[in-house]
């Protein structure tokens, strides 16, 4: 899968590609990310991309004549791809939604900063709108970082384990939260594994976790075992 991030800030990414299992997929070939620095569209010598609103308010507008012509020029460089624009104002990030995108080739996520993007790339551009939460980060960088997270534990191949991503919790069909996990020492500070856990009997230590999932659920996210 091909990733194209348009961003501000492409050094903001340096990490996040060059470390652990994204690094892997990435070398591996699984997934392709491209960065794209939105000032290379400026056409001044401050490679100027926003300007203030009309009608006036606070802080500065991204400009449609920058950012338009951007996308179209990077949905040139190979088969076009899905537009995602990281907004506040986007439908709420979910694993259903990852598990929407992983079907797509090729993914566009184009990052916001200060008062976001004049209306009109919007209008033309048409871009699927995704907010990560009813918060308001700096810019959509992280946000980008967290769809890439989360769609690529989708991508075969890049899981170990290919089970861990179909069992975790928020995956299609999983209404409850994953059970409590322990590993050595078997005691520690007065605490001790479940004995079930030791046990050897698969039987009931299935029946274990589903039990311990529906209590955690039932605990801390009473609306999964409710919502439609």
């Amino acid at each position: 899968m091909r990733f194209d991030i348009i961003t501000l800030f492409p050094g903001i990414f340096s990490g996040f590609l060059s470390e652990s299992m994204l690094k892997t997929a990435i070398d591996a070939g699984l997934i392709d990310i491209h960065l794209h620095q939105l000032r290379d569209w400026a056409d001044d010598k401050h490679q100027t991309v926003d300007d203030r609103p009309f009608g006036g308010g606070p802080g500065m507008v991204l400009k449609v004549d920058r950012v338009v012509p951007c996308i179209e020029e990077i949905q040139r460089l190979t088969e076009p791809g899905h537009l995602i624009l990281l907004t506040p104002q986007g439908r709420t990030f979910r694993q259903q939604i990852a598990e929407e995108l992983v079907q797509q080739k090729r993914i566009l996520l184009l990052c916001g900063r200060y008062e976001g993007f004049d209306q009109r790339v919007n209008d033309l551009l048409q871009p699927d709108e995704i907010s990560i939460g009813d918060f308001v980060l700096n810019g959509g960088e992280v946000a980008a970082m967290t769809i890439i997270e989360s769609i690529m534990r989708l991508i075969p191949g890049v899981l170990g384990d290919e089970d861990s991503a179909r069992i975790d919790s928020f995956s299609s069909g999983n209404r409850l939260l994953e059970e409590s996990q322990y590993t050595r020492p078997r005691e520690f500070r007065g605490l001790s594994v479940p004995e079930i856990l030791l046990s050897g009997n698969h039987q009931e230590v299935d029946k274990w976790r589903l039990q311990n999932r529906l209590e955690r659920t039932k605990l801390r996210r009473p609306d999964l075992l409710t919502d439609s």
